[in-house]
């Protein structure tokens, strides 16, 4: 199935569609932003006293995917807001309720991200133990965690799924589907894009401090400028020069970092499950 004709060509380039209905579409966007807004709030709440610096334990599954869906809609709706906007514009039903089914979609993805991210700190931990305590390994790893991804910039994978995520209407015409369902996998798709895109910023996000807000907003702002900056090749080279230099701090001077957690040597106990 294909984007209803009337709407399946807006004028503009790249994010140009976009951005033309979030004009169009402003009690949506705001709806985006609030969610958003009310994500933030309710991290900063769950997270408070937690940030023991990079690799902080992750707690127990349930746990930490809670708070992990409600960071990727803190970090990411503002970010995916215009997509969201523009199908809102192209979908034939009209319906209110589609455009946020996509981006349940969307965070159904990075809920799998999450997912994944949490197995394979498990996995380490089960066969290492503590090597990614500061006094260990850590140091080194969140150093060397933060120097792949400024690499994984300049990659060509990145550049594709950049691309993707900052050609909304190329991406919607490409994955068009109707109805519910439709609007489920394409929000869905979108977010498989996205977390290609940002994999590596989520890595260095671990790498500094996963339950850290200051850090949490960092890399919230890389991730909006990469996909909304008019010069994007000079964005993401950009994002990798801060990368980069954050790696090379941890290296050489952690303490130079504003805002970086020494962890404690003493290891934190798992974290409980979410309060209500």
């Amino acid at each position: 199935m294909i984007a209803p004709a009337e709407e399946r060509l807006p004028r503009g380039g790249g994010l140009a569609q976009a951005f033309s209905a979030v004009r169009t579409r402003r009690g949506l966007v705001a709806v985006l932003f609030a969610l958003a807004a009310a994500g933030w709030w309710w991290a900063a709440d769950q997270m408070q006293g937690m940030d023991n610096g990079p690799w902080t334990r992750l707690g127990t599954l349930g746990w930490f995917l809670s708070v992990w869906v409600v960071m990727m809609a803190a970090m990411m709706l503002p970010s995916v807001a215009p997509t969201i906007a523009l199908y809102s514009r192209m979908t034939k039903q009209r319906s209110p309720l589609s455009p946020l089914v996509f981006a349940a979609g969307y965070l159904v993805t990075w809920a799998g991200a999450g997912v994944l991210a949490f197995v394979i700190r498990r996995v380490v931990d089960s066969i290492w133990g503590d090597i990614l305590a500061w006094n260990r390994g850590g140091r080194w790893a969140a150093g060397a965690t933060l120097i792949l991804a400024a690499v994984y910039q300049l990659t060509p994978l990145k550049d594709v799924c950049l691309g993707k995520c900052r050609s909304p209407l190329g991406f919607l015409l490409g994955s068009w589907r109707e109805g519910w369902s439709g609007a489920l996998q394409m929000g869905a798709k979108n977010g498989a894009w996205c977390v290609g895109c940002c994999w590596a910023l989520m890595a260095a996000l671990f790498a500094l401090g996963i339950m850290s807000l200051a850090w949490m907003a960092v890399v919230a702002g890389l991730i909006a400028v990469e996909k909304t900056f008019p010069w994007r090749r000079a964005a993401s080279h950009g994002t990798a020069a801060i990368l980069l230099g954050l790696g090379l701090l941890v290296l050489i001077a952690p303490a130079a970092i504003p805002g970086l957690s020494t962890p404690k040597q003493a290891p934190m106990h798992d974290m409980p499950v979410m309060s209500s």
